[in-house]
């Protein structure tokens, strides 16, 4: 007698596709709808914008990719999977396009300011590089946690003096829609690497995320018009 499919395949892995295809599909919308606008500017912020979402896209499906094997497999924690699984090579692809859209989301908010050159693309690849690393050679709880720390921190901080920053303080409701995209992609990017320690919390983190790549969907097809 053959297995039921809800054995095989947990409800679970559905609701994850469901999350994750929200979001993919959101990301790469703005991606390809600021592509006219880019070609016609030749601003960067809009470039660097752009390559973000790309990246969400990416580790998106990186993302949907761990959760499967872990709850296909019944594993409690991405530290359970063996060196020489596909998880491990997920796991690196999701912390390195994940730390890269939180990079680019700043860089195109910053490349004025910071120096706007190959080199500090090159260095904030090597950064993403190096967290990825980090997650997959020294799995422990701790550490996952002090790097998501650390680099919300570091968000935070960017954030904050480059709103100060601002004359007339231009772009408040922007801040406030990247700060809270920051805040709840770190939760996310925590959910997968400690399952259990925000399950209560799991639905209310989904439809924020969700909510909040929708506004800014919103946002461009608002400014762009088509």
């Amino acid at each position: 007698m053959r297995p039921p499919i809800e054995f095989l395949f947990p409800p679970e892995i559905g609701t994850e596709l469901l999350y994750s295809f929200i979001i993919i599909f959101c990301s790469l919308m703005i991606y390809f709808k600021t592509k006219e606008a880019y070609e016609l500017s030749s601003y960067k912020g809009i470039k660097y914008f752009r390559q973000a979402f790309l990246f969400f896209a990416i580790a998106y499906f990186f993302r949907y990719s761990i959760l499967f094997f872990l709850m296909l497999f019944k594993i409690n924690t991405i530290m359970e999977i063996s060196p020489g699984f596909v998880g491990v090579i997920s796991l690196f692809g999701f912390m390195y396009a994940s730390s890269m859209a939180v990079f680019y989301l700043l860089y195109s908010m910053m490349w004025k300011k910071w120096n706007h050159s190959k080199t500090t693309i090159y260095l904030l690849n090597m950064i993403a590089l190096v967290i990825a690393l980090i997650s997959i050679l020294f799995r422990g709880n701790l550490m996952y946690l002090t790097i998501n720390v650390l680099l919300l921190i570091f968000i935070l901080f960017v954030l904050f003096f480059a709103y100060t920053d601002r004359e007339k303080k231009k772009g408040k409701n922007l801040f406030v829609i990247y700060i809270l995209l920051f805040i709840f992609w770190i939760l996310n990017v925590v959910n997968i690497l400690l399952p259990k320690f925000l399950q209560l919390y799991q639905l209310i983190i989904y439809l924020a995320s969700i909510s909040l790549f929708m506004i800014i969907l919103y946002k461009v097809i608002e400014k762009i018009g088509n």
